[in-house]
């Protein structure tokens, strides 16, 4: 097996304005996708069944995907398929559903019904509906809150520690930004590909957060508690940094082609997700936080 090598790259050929164009501009793009969902949308993602509530009933049928999704009179949110089994989990938004709120028990009756009406159970004697749940509206708001602020609590606690550990403002700033950006851009992504803010993929956007903030340590840490020259620091710190992530990188994807092939919607979403971040960390660790921290050293620290 050939030894996997770091490219070096010659950081001298290109000033700080050249090396932050790239994150700048992608990040500056991440915050317009959200922007615009936003405005869209009133919220800068779609969010899953577990923040906006609903009813989830789990089917076995021989039915194809676009009969299950005609067997209701009201707009089914998300259909997915069980792999290798008849089986599907057919979840409805409570904005979608007339009534939800007064009435609940009564609308997930119907939806039974209507499935009941419509479809054929895969095994004849076995029962169509295998389960059904209702997550009420007001209680997927009290868990988006909950999430949105485990994550703001978890960046502001990142920040914190950024401070804490380098004491000087340049340095935390970077890193801190660069945190930022490693969010952002697989945020704007999850819009692209139709991915929804879930508590599962909320858990990967927590792991974003520290390896983020890994990568970023050992780069400034390198550079600024370690004896010998500028380049020669990054160039160590790059070599372990980069073998770092591609290698989760090539995890993340092992593990979203390998839930994609068995029909694990969840686990593809945070492979995927976790990859696009750790991509966006590499440049924005290499070339965003390396710009300031070359600006710090050069120019900051003598002034």
């Amino acid at each position: 097996m050939a030894p996997f090598e770091v490219p070096d790259l010659d950081y001298t050929e290109y000033s700080n304005r050249q090396l932050v164009a790239l994150p700048l501009g992608m990040l500056a793009l991440a915050l317009g996708i959200l922007a615009v969902t936003f405005v869209a949308t009133g919220a800068p993602l779609s969010l899953g069944l577990e923040f906006t509530g609903g009813a989830e009933l789990t089917l076995d049928t021989e039915a194809d995907r676009e009969e299950v999704e005609a067997a209701f009179d009201q707009e089914v949110t998300s259909i997915q398929p069980v792999q290798g089994e008849d089986r599907y989990i057919v979840q409805f938004a409570a904005g979608e559903l007339p009534g939800f709120e007064d009435d609940s028990q009564g609308v997930l009756q119907d939806l039974v019904e209507q499935a009941e009406a419509n479809l054929e159970p895969a095994d004849e004697g076995e029962g169509l509906v295998q389960s059904e749940s209702l997550t009420s509206a007001s209680f997927g708001a009290q868990t988006q809150t909950t999430a949105l602020l485990g994550i703001a609590a978890a960046f502001f606690g990142m920040s914190i520690i950024a401070f804490a550990l380098f004491r000087t403002f340049v340095p935390s700033v970077a890193i801190v930004v660069s945190a930022f950006s490693d969010i952002m851009i697989p945020l704007a992504f999850m819009n692209l590909a139709n991915i929804d803010l879930t508590l599962g993929t909320v858990a990967a956007l927590l792991m974003l957060i520290g390896y983020s903030v890994d990568s970023d340590i050992l780069l400034n840490n390198h550079v600024l508690r370690r004896s010998g020259g500028f380049y020669e620091s990054v160039h160590h710190a790059t070599r372990t940094g980069i073998t770092m992530t591609v290698t989760a990188m090539t995890a993340m994807a092992v593990m979203a082609i390998s839930a994609w092939f068995f029909g694990v919607e969840l686990l593809t979403s945070i492979g995927l997700i976790l990859f696009v971040g750790l991509a966006a960390d590499l440049m924005n660790t290499y070339l965003l936080n390396f710009s300031l921290l070359r600006w710090y050293k050069f120019e900051g620290v003598a002034r």
